[in-house]
């Protein structure tokens, strides 16, 4: 049995891919939630990294739910209760990889409308094919957090923000550009925009100097 790690790496993210691609026989993963990072950031902060799950779906669901609904009428089939019923929490995909797969669909993040055109891909090897990882870009991630805003959502923001500092108007506009309700939109820009500052490279240098 592996001991469940909370600290993901792109071999995880990978291993997702693979077994979602394997599932529904399809060429296209998309991976949400915090750990996408991964897809652009790899070797991110632990803070980043520090997740006992993997959110993905495949983009075929919709169609493997149709046909799975053909195959049996009675049946009323979802792809993201087979993901978790395969490999989500207790499973033993689970146990012996040490997380788990939680599978959601397309409108489970909370992201701009247009997060399509700025994703980030990976093209992994499946067997004899190659599969493309999808997820959102950082800033649409951060948007992604920030809607939910929970205290694990903050520390993302913030581990996010003092390792790479990001845009924070530029965040703002894509706030905005989410379909977000009003109360939840207020809520998101206030903290964004009540980060901190990030640290002048001149300044942090002569700290350095002098010490």
């Amino acid at each position: 049995m592996t001991q469940n790690s909370f600290v993901r790496t792109i071999e995880d993210l990978v291993e997702t891919v693979r077994v979602i691609a394997r599932l529904f026989k399809t060429d296209k993963v998309f991976i949400i939630g915090s750990q996408s990072i991964l897809l652009s950031w790899p070797d991110a902060p632990i803070v980043l990294r520090t997740s006992g799950e993997i959110d993905a779906y495949p983009e075929n669901a919709k169609i493997w739910e149709i046909q799975q609904k053909e195959l049996d009428p009675e049946d009323d089939p979802e792809a993201s209760e087979e993901i978790n019923a395969l490999y989500g929490e207790g499973s033993k995909f689970h146990r012996e990889h040490g997380f788990y797969i939680d599978g959601v669909d397309e409108n489970t993040a909370r992201l701009p409308e247009d997060w399509n055109k700025r994703a980030i891909t990976k093209t992994v090897d499946v067997d004899d094919r190659k599969v493309l990882a999808v997820a959102p870009c950082p800033e649409d991630i951060i948007v992604s957090k920030l809607a939910r805003l929970s205290d694990k959502d903050k520390e993302f923001v913030e581990g996010y923000h003092q390792a790479r500092p990001f845009d924070r108007e530029l965040v703002v506009e894509r706030i905005k550009a989410t379909k977000l309700e009003a109360e939840l939109q207020e809520r998101a820009i206030n903290f964004v925009r009540g980060l901190a500052d990030a640290p002048k490279a001149d300044a942090a240098a002569g700290k350095t100097v002098g010490s």
